[in-house]
C-alpha cells in the first residue's frame, strides 16, 4: 500500500489509461482481480513500432532517437490536429448555412464528418428513422417544438451546440476506437454539453458523476486528480465517449430520448461491435448496461459497474475498479492520455 500511495505525486488520473503494451494474461490461479494479477506495465509507445497518424497513415516512431514521451506528445499532436480540422469542417458549414428562424442550420449528416465513420456506417442517415430525426432536431432547433413554456415563440436553446453533436465521432475516428463509455444524453445546462458523455468544457464546475470517477480512480489507483472535466484528451485518443441521445433542451433531461437518436448510436455501437476486436466497452449503471445486448462478448470486454451519479455511487460504483480492470483485458493497443 506504501508503493502504491508512493506513487502519487508522479502520477496523475490520465496516466492510468496507458496500457501494457504486450498482451495481459489473467492470472489463472484466481478467479478475482487483484492488483497482483496485473504485470509491471511497459512503455506501450517505446515497445511499438508504428503508431496511427492523425490521417490514419502508419508513421515509423522506434528509430528516430527521440524519447518515448516525445514520440508520445507527436502522435496526441498529429491526432488533435485531426480532430480540430473536424471541427472547423463543421463550423464552417454550419457558417456558410443558411438562416432559419434566426438560426443557422445544416442537416444532421453533414455534421458528421469524420470518414471513417461514414465508413462504418453506410446509409445510416438515409434510413427513415434517420430522416425523421432530422427533421425533429431541425424543429427543435427553430423552436417550433413543445419546449417553450409559453407555447409561444420562445426559443429553448438545444445543447450541445450544433458544431458539437457529433463531436464524440469527430474526435476519435472509427480506426482508433479502443474503448467506449456509454451515457445517455447530454448535460443540459447552459456551457455543459459538448458532444462527450461525461465530459465539460474547461471552466465549468465538474459535474458529480464526473468526480465520482476521479474519486473512484484516486482510491483505486492512488492518482492525483485533475482540476477540469475536459475529457476531449481520452477521445482523441481512443475512448469513445458517447451518448446513447446526443441532444437535449436546456433544463429538460431526456427531452430529446426516444426520437431516433438511440436507434443511431445503437448502429454506432453495432458497427463497433461486427467489425472491429478486443474494444473494452464500460457500462456503468442499468441503462448502459441495456446496451450490452450489441455487443459479441465473444470478441470484445464488457465491464459492468453501477452508475457514478451521487444517486447511485455508493450502491456499486465505488470500489467496481472497472478502469484498473482494463489492464486484465486482452488490451494491448496504446492509449497514453493525460490532461
Amino acid at each position: 500500500m506504501k508503493k502504491r500511495e508512493s506513487m502519487a505525486a508522479s502520477k496523475t488520473l490520465m496516466d492510468f489509461f496507458q496500457p501494457t503494451a504486450k498482451r495481459l494474461k489473467k492470472d489463472s490461479s484466481s478467479s478475482s482481480k487483484t492488483l497482483k494479477s496485473v504485470p509491471n506495465r511497459v512503455n506501450p509507445i517505446a515497445s511499438s513500432t508504428l503508431c496511427k497518424s492523425a490521417d490514419h497513415s502508419d508513421i515509423p516512431i522506434s528509430s528516430s532517437g527521440l524519447t518515448a514521451d516525445e514520440k508520445s506528445r507527436i502522435q496526441f499532436k498529429k491526432l488533435q490536429a485531426q480532430s480540430r480540422r473536424n471541427l472547423r469542417i463543421c463550423l464552417d458549414r454550419l457558417s456558410n448555412s443558411s438562416v432559419s428562424e434566426g438560426v443557422n442550420f445544416v442537416k444532421l449528416e453533414q455534421l458528421l464528418v469524420e470518414e471513417t465513420w461514414l465508413e462504418a456506417l453506410p446509409g445510416e442517415f438515409q434510413k427513415p428513422y434517420a430522416k425523421e430525426l432530422c427533421k425533429f432536431v431541425q424543429t427543435e432547433l427553430r423552436g417550433g417544438g413543445d419546449g417553450g413554456s409559453s407555447g409561444g415563440n420562445s426559443r429553448v436553446p438545444i445543447y450541445p451546440p450544433q458544431h458539437l453533436i457529433f463531436n464524440a465521432l469527430n474526435t476519435t475516428p472509427f480506426d482508433r476506437v479502443k474503448a467506449v463509455i456509454i451515457g445517455q444524453d447530454p448535460y443540459h445546462g447552459p456551457g455543459q454539453a459538448m458532444g462527450l458523455s461525461f465530459s465539460v468544457p474547461e471552466g465549468v464546475e465538474v459535474p458529480s458523476s464526473l468526480k465520482n470517477i476521479y474519486k473512484e480512480l484516486q482510491q483505486d489507483l492512488c492518482c492525483l486528480i485533475p482540476s477540469h472535466g475536459n475529457l476531449e484528451k481520452w477521445a482523441i485518443q481512443g475512448v469513445l465517449l458517447l451518448n446513447a441521445v446526443l441532444t437535449v433542451r436546456q433544463h429538460q433531461a431526456n427531452s430529446h430520448a426516444k426520437k431516433g437518436w438511440e436507434q443511431f448510436t445503437d448502429a454506432v455501437i453495432k458497427a463497433i461491435s461486427q467489425k472491429k476486436k478486443g474494444v473494452v466497452f464500460l457500462l456503468w449503471g442499468n441503462y448502459a448496461q441495456a446496451k450490452s445486448r450489441l455487443i459479441d462478448e465473444t470478441k470484445h470486454h464488457i465491464l459492468k459497474a453501477a452508475h457514478p451519479s451521487g444517486l447511485s455511487a455508493n450502491r456499486g460504483f465505488f470500489g467496481c475498479r472497472s478502469i484498473f480492470s482494463l489492464y486484465e483485458c486482452d488490451y494491448s493497443s496504446a492509449i497514453n492520455v493525460s490532461i
